[in-house]
C-alpha cells in the first residue's frame, strides 16, 4: 500500500469509528490486515475475515480469519456491529442481497451495518492515480460499479433501516449507516 492508500483508508476508518461502541462485539468483513482493529484500538472483541488472509491471526484486540463471510466465519455470538469499508462494489451483483442477508441474520437486534461505498467515478481516478504510482489499487479489476443509492434498496428490502447517510473524500466516498430492527439486550 503507498501513503495515499493509508491516508484512504485511514480516513474511512474514523468515518466508521464514530459509530462503534468501546464494547460492541464488531466484525469486519473484507478486514484486510485487521487495520481497523490496528487504528481503533479502543475497539476490545472484534472479528475479521478477508479471503486474502493466508492465515488466522491473533491481534490483542480481534482475531481475522481468511475466507469468505458467512461461509469461513466460526460460529459463536452475534455482533454489535458489522463494518465493510470500501468492500460492496467488490461483490458480484447477483451476490449482494444474499450478503445482505446474512449481515442481518449476524446481528443482534438493534445492530449496525456500517459500510462506505465509492462513488463509480472513483475508479477512473484510481486507474489515473495508479499509473502514476500513487495508489496501488490492486483489487481495482474486481469492482461491479456498485452505485450508492442501490445500497438503500439492498438493505432496506432486507428489513434494515437507514441510521445515517453523507459524503466524504470530496463527494467520492459515501458513509452509511443500517439499523437491525429490535432491542438491543442490556447485561
Amino acid at each position: 500500500m503507498t501513503k495515499v492508500d493509508i491516508l484512504l483508508q485511514n480516513w474511512r476508518i474514523r468515518k466508521a469509528g464514530r459509530f462503534l461502541a468501546q464494547t460492541a462485539r464488531v466484525l469486519d468483513i473484507g478486514c484486510s490486515d485487521g487495520a481497523l482493529f490496528h487504528r481503533l484500538q479502543y475497539l476490545k472483541n472484534g472479528t475479521g475475515i478477508d479471503p486474502d488472509l493466508k492465515e488466522q491471526v491473533h491481534l490483542f484486540n480481534a482475531d481475522l480469519y481468511p475466507g469468505y463471510f458467512p461461509a469461513d466465519l466460526p460460529a459463536g455470538d452475534l455482533f454489535d456491529a458489522i463494518t465493510m469499508l470500501a468492500v460492496m462494489e467488490h461483490i458480484p451483483p447477483d451476490e449482494q442481497q444474499k450478503l445482505v442477508r446474512d449481515c442481518y441474520q449476524w446481528l443482534k437486534p438493534s445492530g449496525l451495518v456500517i459500510l462506505t461505498l465509492p462513488s463509480p467515478k472513483v475508479d477512473y481516478i484510481l486507474v489515473l492515480l495508479r499509473s502514476i504510482r500513487l495508489v496501488h489499487a490492486a483489487t481495482l479489476h474486481q469492482h461491479f460499479g456498485f452505485d450508492a443509492h442501490e445500497a438503500l434498496t439492498i438493505f432496506g428490502s432486507a428489513g434494515f433501516s437507514l441510521v445515517h447517510a453523507s459524503k466524504f473524500q470530496l463527494g467520492l466516498n459515501n458513509l452509511f449507516v443500517f439499523r437491525k430492527p429490535g432491542r438491543a439486550t442490556q447485561l
